[in-house]
């Protein structure tokens, strides 16, 4: 008789929890405003195929999200808006990411500018974490450094550690300062 009544509480609370979602399903049911922009942010961010060469931002009106920037591949551009529509509380997805045409030179650049950037100018601690928060795009020889630095100064050096490379015919510093 116990065996049954501990059979039957079982089953009893096994059914009861597909009946209450767990608080994690729930809190992905309602992301107003804020908690969407940020679920937003972190989808774009931990994508494994988005890095240092790549700039991605979003608009979002209402429920509707507008993926904006510039990729170097392909499956980025599908990775990020796939991961955008999973969202709950995300409506239509507008993906109007720019793949960058393939380029050995512009790879060139890319390596060199790395390593100017990340090397020598002491910007190295921007270069520490997983997705620095420098992004580096090239597109037919012309740079552009996007994200955020701490200060004035910094901003200064990334431009001026670019400018001067072999094959690079404009720099565009895009850098913000964190205040």
């Amino acid at each position: 008789m116990k065996k049954l009544t501990f059979l039957a509480f079982l089953l009893l609370a096994f059914g009861a929890s597909f009946l209450w979602p767990s608080p994690q399903v729930q809190a992905q049911v309602a992301q107003p405003g804020v908690q969407l922009e940020t679920a937003i942010r972190n989808a774009i961010v931990m994508a494994p195929h988005y890095g240092i060469f790549d700039n991605l931002s979003f608009q979002l009106d209402g429920s509707d999200v507008t993926l904006l920037g510039q990729v170097m591949l392909p499956i980025t551009k599908e990775e990020i808006s796939r991961r955008i529509t999973k969202l709950a509380g995300v409506g239509k997805v507008t993906n109007n990411i720019e793949v960058l045409p393939l380029s050995n030179s512009d790879d060139a650049i890319r390596l060199v500018v790395y390593r100017r950037l990340f090397g020598k100018s002491g910007l190295y601690q921007y270069s520490l974490s997983p997705n620095p928060s420098i992004h580096i795009i090239v597109k037919g020889g012309h740079v552009t450094l996007e994200g955020v630095v701490s200060n004035e100064m910094d901003s200064r050096i990334a431009n001026m550690a670019v400018r001067g490379i072999n094959g690079v015919f404009s720099v565009a510093n895009n850098l913000e300062i964190r205040k």
